[in-house]
């Protein structure tokens, strides 16, 4: 993780080039002590990833502190309406960001995609095969709920497939699912490829089919943030080429 920041610091620096409102050392620029914090609110699905990401951006720029809220898409559109600190929203769908389309400042910009998978503890001791062996009561299934954007998608591939998933419970959040499948609460759970990369305990089975329903994740600075500049940055650098060879690494599609 450390190799990770080191090169996400140098990534920003090249990203950052002239686009940032201040340099280090420059005239007018803030003191090496944080001045600044800029909330970000980004979805459950790319905790791990967009933590390394913050580090490398206050490496680059330490006066900024980059705090960062997770949570399912939709509990966080909603914090955002009811007027949450947010400066930049990163969420797992558009629909989401479409939802706080009053509130964002610009044009919002997909920077990256994932596909959904079947997680199942290591071993796969229910024997799960693909997503038909979901419509099977004695199958301890977990999804998340239809309004969170893993939801959706879940639901609109079992529609395609022509599966009635036996669901004992709607999670709020991906990490919700996946961390009922690891503790083994569940026999299996529908969540993003990214998640069971990043997760231990825990194995994939594939769903045939996937790739045709994609999660395109946009990423917009809001009105409310009061560092526009900062926030446009730290943008920019996600959804710039640097950004994208750490989502890839991750395990992200392109957008």
């Amino acid at each position: 993780m450390r190799r990770a920041r080191v090169a996400a610091a140098g990534a920003v620096a090249l990203a950052l080039g002239g686009c940032a409102a201040f340099s280090p050392g420059s005239e007018g620029a803030p003191s090496t002590a944080v001045t600044h914090v800029l909330d970000v609110y980004a979805a459950a699905s790319l905790s791990e990833v967009m933590e390394t990401l913050a580090a490398g951006f206050e490496e680059v720029l330490p006066w900024v502190d980059v705090r960062v809220t997770y949570g399912g898409s939709s509990d966080l559109a909603a914090q955002i309406l009811e007027g949450a600190p947010a400066a930049v929203f990163a969420s797992a769908d558009e629909a989401q960001m479409a939802a706080v389309a009053d509130e964002v400042a610009g044009e919002p910009v997909v920077f990256a995609t994932n596909t959904l998978t079947i997680a199942v503890p290591a071993g796969n001791p229910a024997g799960v095969t693909g997503l038909g062996s979901l419509a099977d009561d004695a199958v301890v299934t977990v999804v998340c709920a239809p309004q969170v954007p893993c939801g959706a998608a879940t639901a609109t591939l079992a529609a395609h497939a022509g599966v009635d998933i036996a669901a004992v419970s709607e999670e709020l959040s991906v990490t919700d699912v996946l961390g009922k499948v690891a503790s083994g609460q569940a026999d299996a759970g529908v969540v993003y490829v990214t998640d069971v990369a990043r997760a231990p305990g825990v194995e994939a089975v594939a769903i045939d089919g996937a790739d045709a329903v994609v999660n395109r994740y946009p990423i917009a600075r809001l009105t409310s943030a009061d560092f526009a500049e900062i926030a446009d940055d730290f943008v920019a650098y996600v959804a710039g080429t640097e950004g994208r060879a750490v989502l890839t690494g991750a395990g992200f599609g392109a957008p």
